[in-house]
């Protein structure tokens, strides 16, 4: 990659390295210039930029970053689409993390160009959280560097990143009690069994309470285990402290196994990991009852996740096992909330409500194209994107209009004000959409060539902490559609009126605009014409 100050007459297809304000205009760093760029910065009397420009052994940005995304990604992690040379990758469910941290130092060390960041190892994650980005430093990297980290991580049997599953589990619980012990500390017992697994999905428990003596103890395993349950936890009235202990030894008479006494983790030092057959039997520390974060939890994560632990695994545990409460570094108490990143909601609005006044007697939305109507072109590219909720528009013909896309997954809204303009379907549209979005989509229903990688582009930009709010397509520095717009703009987008959509926010919130460049011109055609119409079809089959 050449990089450095260049004359900005022989500029044409660089990359610019960083923001240039015009008057009225700013063109951000990455942009690559177009004709028109040129003639702008000529104009403002701009002569020189400092830019990059990729060689044939260059691979830009965003497709080595999709490349080595798509690479790492094993079951359960979701890829989006690449922009600024980043490509995040997030959970595709509730889950344990698991991440080949050897290979992904091998992947860090052979290329300053190429970075893999991830959540840490065995981290609980929720579905459509981001648990990893890889981010490409300079706006290309070496084709052959590319090369060789796609190869480290296709070899990976399982893949670099992995999210597995919780699954549904029937635990036993057998709480131990003593002569004068009191009832109130059975019940902690069990809730705070219950509040754990009540974070890691759906489960069962059947609760056992007997008096702490061996026999008793190996009487309720066996029962447990015989009424088929997958995972069997013992709370002992006196804690472990020894392998020949009552909780251990009652593992034992049952039929079990020890296979680890004690652990690298504070607080949960005094976890015991036993097994009776297939099933484990963990005896459970004192700082069990708790619901700070103790030595339990990752064992028991584990185990909902379907992974076995074995005793070198608890051995392991030792690095960041530290978790006892100290004053700097407070751990969260019962009721903390945990904030997690996760990818952000985007809904998409369809406007489909137009009488086609400029096609005659014809509906443009129901004009076939490759044998479908328009608007079901344009939602199917909608729904294979990673937008949603989508909400389509509907007004003039709009029995007609809705039979077309009966076959979607929309939610239909109809603006019964359609004859007044554009703004009516808009606001008809942002009032369908729940609290829960973090922005949306606005589409034309008379884009023919509108795919679901356009949207995916609009939704990868946006992140409202690094100010891309409104996220704008496009084509050799021209603006095209659809754009995406914030939360925090539907109040304003909610006051507009007559034949007008949003399309004024961008100017007046031009600090909060994103262009996000488009592979192509699809993002300018429309067909409102019978003209239009006949063009793209001779343009389509020849």
């Amino acid at each position: 990659m050449e990089f450095g100050e260049i004359a900005v007459n022989t500029a044409i297809g660089a990359i610019l390295a960083h923001s240039v304000q015009l008057d009225g205009q700013r063109f951000a760093k990455g942009r690559v210039l177009s004709a028109g760029d040129i003639a702008a910065l000529q104009q403002a009397g701009i002569a020189q930029v400092v830019a990059a420009r990729l060689t044939p052994d260059d691979m830009p940005e965003d497709e080595a970053a999709a490349a080595l995304a798509h690479a790492a990604a094993g079951t359960g992690v979701d890829c989006a689409a690449p922009f600024t040379g980043r490509a995040n990758l997030s959970a595709a469910c509730d889950g344990l993390a698991l991440v080949d941290t050897v290979a992904l130092d091998r992947f860090n060390m052979l290329d300053e160009s190429l970075t893999i960041a991830t959540v840490a190892p065995f981290e609980p994650v929720v579905a459509g959280q981001m648990i990893a980005t890889v981010k490409i430093i300079p706006f290309a990297a070496p084709r052959a560097a590319v090369a060789r980290g796609e190869t480290l991580l296709r070899e990976l049997q399982a893949g670099l990143l992995q999210v597995a599953p919780w699954r549904a589990q029937k635990v036993g619980l057998v709480s131990t009690f003593l002569p004068d012990g009191k009832q109130s500390l059975l019940e902690k017992n069990r809730k705070g069994l219950e509040g754990r697994l009540a974070a890691l999905g759906r489960h069962a428990i059947v609760e056992r309470r007997c008096p702490h003596k061996v026999a008793d103890v190996a009487a309720e395993i066996t029962a447990l285990r015989d009424a088929g349950c997958s995972l069997i936890c013992l709370f002992g009235a006196s804690a472990i402290v020894d392998r020949r202990d009552v909780l251990p030894a009652a593992i034992a008479q049952a039929g079990g196994a020890i296979e680890h006494f004690g652990m690298p983790v504070d607080p949960g030092n005094l976890l015991l990991l036993g097994r009776h057959g297939e099933v484990p039997v963990i005896g459970l520390p004192g700082c069990a009852r708790s619901p700070k974060l103790n030595g339990f939890d990752w064992v028991l994560q584990r185990l909902v996740a379907g992974l076995r632990v074995r005793a070198e695994d608890i051995m392991k545990m030792g690095g960041g096992g530290l978790l006892k409460e100290i004053v700097s570094r407070p751990q969260p108490r019962a009721g903390g909330k945990t904030v997690v990143r996760k990818a952000p909601k985007i809904a998409a609005i369809i406007l489909a409500a137009g009488q086609s006044r400029r096609m005659g007697a014809v509906n443009k939305l129901l004009t076939e194209i490759d044998g479908e109507p328009l608007i079901a072109r344009i939602v199917r590219a909608v729904v294979e994107s990673k937008a949603g909720p989508i909400v389509l528009v509907t007004g003039h013909e709009a029995d007609r209009v809705r039979a077309a896309v009966a076959d979607f997954p929309l939610t239909l809204v109809h603006n019964r004000d359609y004859a007044d303009g554009l703004s009516g379907s808009l606001k008809a549209g942002l009032s369908a959409l729940g609290a829960g979005v973090d922005g949306a989509i606005i589409c034309l229903g008379d884009m023919p060539e509108l795919r679901a990688d356009h949207l995916a582009r609009l939704i990868a930009a946006f992140d409202p902490e690094e100010g891309r709010e409104i996220c704008v397509p496009t084509f050799e520095g021209k603006r095209g559609n659809p754009v995406l717009f914030g939360r925090r703009f539907f109040p304003e987008m909610m006051q507009v009126s007559g034949d007008v959509g949003a399309r004024h926010l961008i100017g007046e919130y031009a600090e909060a605009v994103c262009e996000v460049p488009s592979p192509d011109r699809s993002i300018f055609l429309d067909l409102d014409t019978p003209e239009a119409l006949a063009a793209y079809r001779n343009n389509s089959t020849s």
